[in-house]
C-alpha cells in the first residue's frame, strides 16, 4: 500500500510538472523567449510520504545511472535533480506549451501573465488524487528562465508536499533531433 501510494503519488507529480505550462486560456501573453534547444533543470523534494522500501542491489545495478541515482533520492528521502533538453518553438510559445513534455489532465488558471512573467493555479484529479499547487515561471532575459512550483496531494487519507525548482538555459538555435 505504501509502496502504491508513492509511486502514484511520484506519477502525479510527474504529470504535474510536466504538465506545467498548458493551460486552456486564449488571451494570455506570451514568455519573451529565444526559439531553439533550451536545457531544463529541475530539483523537487516531497515531504509526507511513506517511507519508499528498498530497492535489491542487484535491481538498482541494473537501472541506467539516472533512474537508479533518482531511485537512490527518493529512498533516502531526499530532493532530486533531472536536467533534459526541449525545443522551443514560437508554436509552442503561442501555445503556452513550452517546458511541457506531458499534458496531464489538469484545470489551470492563471493569475499572472507577463512577457516576462507567469503565474499558474493548478489543480489535477486522478482516480482518489487531487493535487492542488501554484507555479511561478520568471524570465531572465530571453535565454534564461527561472521557476517555482509548490503543491500539495492528497491521496488514500495522506498528505504530500511537493516543491520544484527549475532554470532553463537557451542553447541555441539548431533543435537537432530533440523536440
Amino acid at each position: 500500500m505504501r509502496t502504491k501510494f508513492l509511486l502514484a503519488s511520484f506519477f502525479l507529480a510527474m504529470i504535474v510538472f510536466s504538465s506545467l505550462t498548458l493551460w486552456a486560456a486564449d488571451n494570455i501573453t506570451a514568455l519573451n523567449l529565444k526559439e531553439g534547444l533550451w536545457e531544463i533543470t529541475t530539483t523537487h523534494s516531497m515531504s509526507g510520504t511513506p517511507a519508499m522500501p528498498a530497492v535489491p542491489p542487484d535491481a538498482l545495478a541494473k537501472m541506467p545511472p539516472e533512474q537508479r541515482a533518482r531511485v537512490e533520492a527518493a529512498m533516502k528521502g531526499g530532493p532530486s535533480t533531472d536536467v533534459r533538453k526541449e525545443c522551443i518553438t514560437k508554436e509552442k510559445l503561442e501555445k503556452h506549451s513550452a517546458f511541457s513534455n506531458n499534458r496531464g489532465d489538469c484545470t489551470r488558471t492563471v493569475v499572472n501573465s507577463t512577457g516576462s512573467k507567469l503565474e499558474v493555479k493548478i489543480h489535477c484529479e486522478e482516480k482518489q488524487t487531487s493535487t492542488d499547487g501554484t507555479l511561478v515561471l520568471e524570465t531572465v532575459g530571453s535565454d534564461r528562465v527561472k521557476g517555482t512550483m509548490q503543491a500539495v496531494t492528497n491521496a488514500n487519507g495522506h498528505t504530500m508536499n511537493m516543491n520544484f525548482t527549475f532554470s532553463s538555459k537557451y542553447l541555441g538555435p539548431a533543435c537537432g533531433d530533440v523536440k
